[in-house]
């Protein structure tokens, strides 16, 4: 569990994920890992004649057939190569001299859980075609590594620069105080400013849990404004965001508290779809 692991795709965000990856990678002090998954579809298909009975002469349009599947799956090879190379040179040029290159078959979930063991951060763009505006929804495929995967994901919604300050959206659930561990011992994202937001009832057991929180960040210098909030989630969120111009968001994902409770049905899913900024998802 040591590399910093890109996905490289067909995507208006692979730049930014090029990007976000090296930017990850030099604060980790991680190798950096470019994958390109090709999907089942994009593989050559061999095509068995010898059951077909009656073609006759038409027989050679089957063949022809399976000749141009053949010649798709070479040529999503070699395009997936030329993506990787291309991501290589970029992220080479941002300080990263020696990205290691993969190429696999298959579904993309399937394939980082099978190299999980080996992955320290994920970092994958929210879509697939189309650059991101908020309220369009993410790909199945960015649910699927979410749900599959128990490494933190850095999900890039299209654009991306260095945040100068972040925000952990905290609950006081197992999952965030795994999470507030995590950012206090990792160099991720040490020396930005740290915005701890809570939203729920103004109660004496989620002030405790938000005092425990900001203690563990400052004792790792951090420099912590905590916060507890009222209202729906992802609303107040957003906006504390906006009124806090805060660059990167930092969520736990898919478990059992409020805010995943939630998230099973809409506030994940919500926060992808309307984010602007990176999120940084714990697991």
């Amino acid at each position: 569990m040591n590399k910093v692991f890109a996905c490289i795709g067909a995507m208006q965000s692979s730049a930014a994920v090029c990007d976000s990856a090296s930017w990850a990678s030099r604060r980790l002090e991680a190798p950096l890992l470019l994958l390109h998954v090709l999907d089942r579809t994009d593989k050559a298909t061999e095509v068995d004649l010898s059951g077909n009975i009656g073609l006759g002469s038409r027989e050679h349009l089957l063949e022809e057939l399976a000749s141009l599947d053949q010649k798709r799956g070479r040529l999503a090879i070699e395009a997936g190569k030329a993506m990787l190379d291309a991501s290589a040179e970029r992220v080479r040029s941002s300080g990263v001299e020696t990205p290691a290159l993969m190429q696999r078959h298959g579904d993309l979930a399937e394939s980082l859980g099978e190299l999980e063991a080996d992955i320290r951060l994920l970092v994958l763009g929210l879509h697939s075609t189309h650059s991101h505006s908020p309220g369009m929804p993410v790909g199945s495929h960015v649910e699927s590594v979410i749900r599959t995967l128990h490494r933190p994901i850095l999900a890039i919604p299209g654009e991306f620069s260095e945040p100068k300050s972040f925000m952990l959206a905290f609950d006081g659930s197992a999952t965030t105080l795994k999470g507030v561990d995590m950012l206090a011992a990792s160099p991720l994202l040490k020396d930005l400013p740290c915005h701890l937001v809570m939203v729920g009832a103004d109660t004496a057991e989620h002030r405790l849990a938000l005092d425990g929180a900001r203690s563990t960040l400052e004792k790792a210098n951090f420099a912590v404004t905590a916060v507890l909030k009222s209202g729906d989630v992802e609303p107040v969120l957003h906006a504390y965001q906006a009124d806090n111009n805060i660059d990167l968001i930092v969520m736990g994902a898919y478990g059992h508290s409020r805010i995943r409770q939630l998230l099973v049905g809409s506030t994940t899913r919500n926060m992808l779809n309307n984010t602007r900024s990176p999120l940084l998802l714990l697991r």
